[in-house]
Parts: structure tokens; sequence; C-alpha cells
């Protein structure tokens, strides 16, 4: 049997994100600051999304393969609509049409495939994201560590009895005492001065 290099070959998980991950590296090379987190979880791991940029606002990439099934994608889209600014869905070409049919008009659209193995995974946009017109500052605020929120509100002069008070109370007071616009900036400038872990890749210091 002679292997034609050129067929469309399937893409899996590992070499999406590989490629995705440079991409994206290369679409913010002229930002001054951003930072690029892999499985970023929301909502206190309810779900996790695959890659995560943070540069003057939080946009997620899923990926799902050729190898991947779309059945998860519906409860996913739920937590990721709660808290992200803008979401890219990245897929491989068999999921498309299924994908549509399932993603809120806000979410972008990007196909993933091999067309040629030596030039590896390319990428063909559908549809830019678009802001999220459903985020709930509740939800935003989640992703912070219960000692971030409490440094926040320490600048503020306001942390005054805070300390005794469970996470989803100290979150409740940063909603009382801050608006949605000043929250989304103090949440990115939290997740981009955590240290690296294990899923982060962390390319420049991020800003806004």
């Amino acid at each position: 049997m002679i292997f034609d290099k050129n067929q469309n070959i399937p893409t899996d998980d590992k070499t999406i994100r590989r490629a995705l991950i440079r991409e994206v590296e290369d679409l913010y090379r002229g930002a001054n600051h951003f930072k690029i987190i892999e499985e970023l979880g929301i909502l206190n791991g309810e779900a996790r999304i695959d890659i995560a940029v943070i540069n003057g606002l939080i946009h997620g990439y899923e990926i799902k393969s050729d190898v991947d099934t779309l059945n998860r994608l519906p409860d996913q889209m739920k937590y990721f609509n709660s808290v992200l600014d803008k979401v890219t869905i990245v897929v491989g070409k068999k999921h498309l049409t299924d994908a549509i049919k399932i993603i809120p008009e806000w979410w972008g659209i990007s196909i993933a495939r091999i067309i040629d193995v030596d030039k590896g995974v390319t990428f063909v946009n559908i549809r830019d994201a678009e802001q999220n017109p459903n985020q709930d500052v509740f939800s935003l605020t989640s992703l912070l560590w219960k000692d971030e929120a409490i440094n926040i509100l320490e600048m503020m002069n306001l942390a005054g009895g805070i300390r005794s008070k469970t996470r989803l109370e100290v979150f409740q007071k940063l909603i009382d005492v801050l608006d949605r616009k000043t929250i989304g900036e103090k949440v990115r400038e939290c997740l981009c001065s955590r240290p690296t872990l294990k899923f982060d890749l962390s390319y420049m210091p991020c800003g806004d």
C-alpha cells in the first residue's frame, strides 16, 4: 500500500494543541503582554478550557479533534459561557457541521486539519469570536483564589473581618464593592501573576 502524505489525516488533541499554542503565540507576539494557560479550571474545576489566553480579556480555545466526540460540549459550553470573555472552538473537519448546531453565535470557529504531513496542522478560520453577552460576574469572580480576593479587598481597605468569611462570601463582597469591568481587570491580573504551574505556558508578563 502506498501512503499518500497529502491525504486528509485525522487530527488528535495533542497535535492540534501544540500547533494551536504556536499559532496563538504568533498571533499575540506583537502584544505588550499576554499569558497562555493550558487547562484553566472553570467554576472550581467543573470544566476546563483547553487553552486560555489572557490579554485584556480571557479568550478560551476548546479543542475537539477528529478522534474526539462532542458529547461533553453542551455541558462544557454552559460553564464557558458563564466565565470567559470570548470562546473559539477548534474542531477537526468531521465535527464542523455538528459543532455549529451546538455553539452560540458569538463563539468563534476554526477548523484544524492536516493536509500535508510535512506542514503539520493548518487552521482555517470560519468565524471570529465575539464578546460574550452572557458573562456572569459571580462565576467570573470564582476564577480567583480566596487569598487573591482578600488581597484585592485589603488594597481597598475593605477587608475588615473578611478573613473569617467563606470563599463565596468573600466573592460576594468583591461584587458588592466593585463594578464588572474592575472585577474583570482584577481577575486577569491575578491569573497573570500566578506562578507557572504544570499546565501554564507563560510567554510574557501579562497586563491590560
